[in-house]
């Protein structure tokens, strides 16, 4: 696997560096040329985003810092490798960038270890084409399990003082003292360790001037699911036959989706569309263990509110719904794939911020977030651009073990609100720190890239 890994960071640098040459080999310098096909104006950037966009190669880098109660402290850094091309590129209005690398590097005091290589390139060699790939290994210790069905997972969070059945349950806790009373033979109640190697790849085909794209993508992964000695939930669930795949796992997915897409800029949009439909179908036939299927929708809205008064306001939203069928391992409820990246959930950063990761699964899943992006201020720092937005928002969500049960059960949902604070560094890199606050839990993030 640590051969296979490093040849797909080879062959990504090969496929980056080859682009970006037929680019500069490719566009004069003092005209701006036609494009060689028809991309429509919904996709163009705004004014005032063209007028920071930076030309030629560039690096964006950030120390990757946090603080949980899960993971501990962490420490990194998360940069990326822009090429952006000149103006006179008939691409340099209509796309964030024509090629970008991505390198991740992560630890914890807790143990939480993780290396990836991601690249992205749109419009590759100026046709309608869009590569994306993607090699990740990650060790974490920390991650947490409370079922996979409604019986399970909805129910408030409960437990003896000091982990003693002699004394009265408490219930509906909030997870700080939830977690401070498992202790002993419960420690690691809710916890197990996974070890994840990953390599992904796709391709996409754009139609109707650059708002559609249909993609076909293959990902495989090796896995190693190990829960903690001790009373264990995860262990308990696999003993009574409940789940499948504690232990090593190998799972291959051969992956399509439909995307439609107006967003102005996609790294920080202002305004437009993004729609899209996923399916992911794991068979044994393509290597992996198990027989399942996976599928994924979501609509992102993005409006400029008062554009006369406010430079930059912007109402953003998302409505997303997955299903998981089959006989899925537990560890699939918890990822909903999406061409832009996975989405899991539901709990965590991407979906209800308020909440632990993961902390509500089952076969259906529905969430929402909103958003209103307000851009107060920005200045250029050492030949740097930087806007600064503040960001209220608002999540909800909730799972289901069928589709009939979610017009009956509305009690199923949860919800969150909170504040954030978004930092646009040369347009395309985006800083974010989200602080959410649910009845159950209060969290801080940070990191790159806009929820949604």
């Amino acid at each position: 696997m640590k051969n296979i890994f490093l040849q797909i960071i080879a062959f990504s640098i090969y496929i980056f560096t080859n682009s970006i040459f037929s680019q500069e080999n490719k566009t004069p310098k003092d005209s701006v040329q036609q494009l060689p096909f028809a991309i429509h104006d919904e996709k163009k950037l705004s004014d005032e985003d063209l007028a920071h966009k930076k030309e030629g190669t560039y690096v964006t880098g950030v120390p990757d810092l946090s603080s949980d109660p899960i993971n501990g402290f962490g420490y990194g850094v998360e940069g990326s490798i822009y090429f952006n091309g000149k103006k006179s590129d008939p691409f340099f209005n209509y796309t964030a960038y024509r090629a970008k690398l991505d390198v991740v590097l992560f630890n914890t005091t807790k143990e939480q270890r993780e290396i990836k290589v991601a690249i992205d390139i749109p419009y590759i060699l100026n046709t309608k084409w869009r590569l994306r790939g993607e090699a990740a290994f990650e060790i974490n210790p920390n991650l947490l399990y409370f079922g996979i069905n409604q019986a399970s997972t909805l129910p408030g969070l409960n437990y003896y003082p000091n982990s003693d059945s002699s004394q009265t349950m408490i219930q509906n806790a909030s997870y700080q003292n939830y977690s401070n009373n498992m202790i002993g033979n419960n420690r690691f109640y809710n916890t197990y360790t996974k070890q994840e190697a990953i390599i992904n790849l796709s391709m996409e085909r754009s139609y109707l001037d650059g708002r559609l794209r249909a993609l076909i993508g293959f990902e495989y992964a090796a896995l190693k699911l190990t829960p903690f000695s001790g009373n264990s939930m995860l262990l308990n669930d696999a003993n009574k036959g409940l789940i499948s795949g504690v232990g090593k796992n190998n799972v291959a997915f051969l992956q399509v989706g439909l995307i439609y897409d107006t967003r102005d800029l996609e790294t920080d949009p202002s305004q437009g569309f993004f729609a899209e439909l996923t399916n992911e179908l794991s068979l044994k036939t393509f290597g992996s263990q198990y027989n399942f299927n996976k599928t994924f929708g979501h609509v992102n809205y993005y409006h400029k509110l008062l554009p006369n008064v406010f430079k930059k306001l912007v109402l953003a939203g998302r409505i997303a719904m997955g299903y998981t069928g089959g006989n899925s391992p537990f560890y699939e409820y918890q990822d909903q794939w999406s061409s832009e990246g996975s989405i899991e959930g539901l709990g965590g950063g991407a979906t209800l911020r308020g909440y632990k990761q993961s902390r509500y699964l089952a076969r259906v899943m529905q969430f929402n977030n909103f958003e209103l992006r307000y851009r107060f201020a920005q200045f250029h720092l050492l030949k740097q651009h930087f806007a600064l937005s503040a960001v209220p928002f608002f999540d909800c969500g909730a799972v289901w073990d069928n589709y009939p049960n979610m017009t009956k059960q509305l009690k199923n949902y949860r919800y969150n609100e909170g504040l954030g604070l978004r930092i646009a560094w040369n347009v395309n890199t985006i800083l974010r720190f989200d602080y959410a606050i649910s009845k159950e839990d209060h969290q801080f993030f940070f990191s790159l890239e806009h929820a949604f």
